[in-house]
């Protein structure tokens, strides 16, 4: 799971860049960039046992 995790993250950074070389869809990119980091983060986070 961690290795899904990593990649969901990595590739919220990578949609960050593309949404900047494709300016029809740049915020559309860019918010799904926003929401893979922030899934690729939270859902460990709050599926971690305490």
């Amino acid at each position: 799971m961690v290795i899904v995790f990593s990649l969901l993250f990595l590739l919220g950074f990578y949609l960050f860049g593309l949404a900047f070389n494709i300016p029809e869809w740049g915020g559309l990119i860019f918010a799904a960039g926003i929401l893979s980091v922030t899934l690729a983060l939270a859902i460990p986070v709050h599926f971690a046992r305490k």
